[in-house]
């Protein structure tokens, strides 16, 4: 811009920083930075092996009913009868072919797992870019509630209310969720906090721009790194979460397939028939140090990133 020249403030768009960017194009910019990190993580080793486990386990989740020999609730065979070539890894403590409900078992605890992230996520990072972007007495107000839920563990969160409300998978889901929330949005608010501080964020700011449009054009572009590692975190620990509730009866009830449960109806005829038990923790494995790998390559990339920057 010459010295001789006006910006053209009646846009968005082409508010400037001085003789800088575009407050438009500094959010593009941020939203690329965020998608090369992501890029540069999927390359590593270490990445490519957490996308092969998820992968081997989503294609059986999505697939793996359309080759299961039984129903999964059926009553097929003798309790505990070791594997062969009919019933392939053996059947249940009940007589019900265990591969077929490993077959149906893993989509329940995908949807809830990803439901339960999902939402936790998207909540904590709400209240964290609010309560960076407002600060003063609703920064306080915001981050006071988030302790207080904070001092509750996750998994007795979610007993406490499962109990008064009433067994239901939705409702699992929707409260280990929310019981994310707390962690995800102090993660989110001292990541948004430089940003608000910014160049472009204040521009918007005295120039009168929405609230809505800043949290979601400026300043959301800049915390994409920090949002794909915690959203990736999360994930895992969702998977960990509801398979344990699972296991306790708090989520998927009998005699539906599910890992988890699984695992809780049929400790104890481990002694004896192993597979029903070490054949679903397995996969939830699998799933979960899938997950964990991507997120941990993501936080790494975005490590050498800020430290090179």
């Amino acid at each position: 811009m010459t010295a001789n020249q006006t910006p053209d403030l009646s846009s968005p768009g082409n508010l400037l920083i001085g003789d800088a960017v575009p407050l438009d194009a500094a959010a593009t910019a941020n939203e690329k930075s965020g998608l090369s990190v992501l890029g540069r993580a999927v390359r590593t080793g270490q990445a490519r092996l957490g996308i092969a486990l998820l992968a081997t386990v989503g294609l059986l989740i999505v697939f793996g009913r359309l080759f299961a020999g039984y129903a999964p609730d059926a009553i097929v065979g003798q309790p505990l009868e070791s594997p062969s070539g009919k019933y392939p890894l053996g059947t249940d403590i009940l007589g019900r072919d265990v591969l077929s409900r490993l077959l149906y078992g893993g989509l329940s605890l995908s949807w809830m797992a990803i439901l339960a992230a999902g939402l936790g996520v998207f909540l904590g990072c709400l209240v964290g870019l609010t309560a960076a972007y407002r600060g003063g007495a609703v920064d306080t107000l915001l981050m006071r509630a988030m302790d207080v839920l904070l001092s509750f563990p996750e998994i007795i969160f979610v007993l406490l209310f499962v109990s008064m409300l009433g067994r239901s998978t939705l409702l699992t889901a929707v409260l280990v969720g929310v019981a994310f929330v707390p962690g995800v949005s102090r993660v989110m608010r001292g990541a948004a906090l430089p940003v608000v501080g910014s160049e472009y964020v204040l521009w918007a700011r005295a120039n009168g721009l929405p609230p809505r449009h800043i949290l979601i054009r400026e300043v959301l572009p800049g915390v994409t790194s920090p949002l794909m590692v915690e959203t990736g975190m999360r994930l895992v620990w969702a998977v960990a979460a509801m398979a344990s509730l699972n296991y306790l009866g708090f989520g998927i009830a009998p005699p539906a397939a599910d890992w988890g449960l699984m695992v809780g109806e049929n400790q104890d005829g481990l002694p004896v028939a192993p597979l029903p038990v070490l054949a679903p923790i397995v996969l939830i494995l699998m799933m979960a140090l899938g997950g964990n790998l991507i997120a941990e390559s993501v936080a790494r990339t975005v490590g050498r990133t800020e430290g090179k920057s």
